[in-house]
């Protein structure tokens, strides 16, 4: 008989679970004041969960090299605390990466607007002729063909 496939691996569990301990220790527990508004949005374990990636996100650009520092600085502590929470034979070492994932989708959504926008300008000018064209039949005027534009004629 063969065994159901389970919908994620041990390892993603541990990762999520690692996640949200790592929010709630920075949230609640970390008292460096250079870290401010962090939002963890990923963690990638290694398969022997000596090693775990953590990605991060700040609401302010211009802070993003000192929360790296003072993540850094913080790493034993908040690997402790993990350890504390997790039944895991080895913790993992942190290491702190910036996620623009965030910044380059706000980006790819501007761009789309943008054209989005052009062409929306586009098809509204496209309307506007036919109904300045559809004004002057209705005056009398008589629309002007290819032949008539071609001599001159207004």
């Amino acid at each position: 008989m063969a065994k159901a496939k389970k919908g994620f691996s041990r390892s993603d569990r541990i990762a999520e679970q690692i996640q949200r301990e790592l929010a709630e220790l920075i949230r609640k527990g970390l008292k460096d004041p250079r870290v401010g508004w962090v939002t963890i949005t990923a963690v990638e374990v290694t398969r022997d969960y000596s090693h775990a990636k953590v990605f991060y996100t700040v609401m302010e650009e211009s802070k993003r090299e000192i929360t790296r520092e003072a993540l850094e600085s913080a790493a034993g502590y908040l690997r402790n605390g993990i350890g504390k929470v997790l039944q895991i034979f080895t913790t993992p070492q942190l290491h702190f990466f910036y996620d623009d994932s965030i910044e380059r989708g706000v980006y790819m959504s501007r761009l789309i607007d943008e054209v989005n926008g052009n062409a929306v300008t586009v098809t509204q000018d496209a309307e506007d002729d036919v109904d300045e064209a559809a004004d002057d039949e209705a005056e009398g005027d008589e629309p002007l063909d290819a032949d008539d534009q071609a001599a001159g004629k207004a």
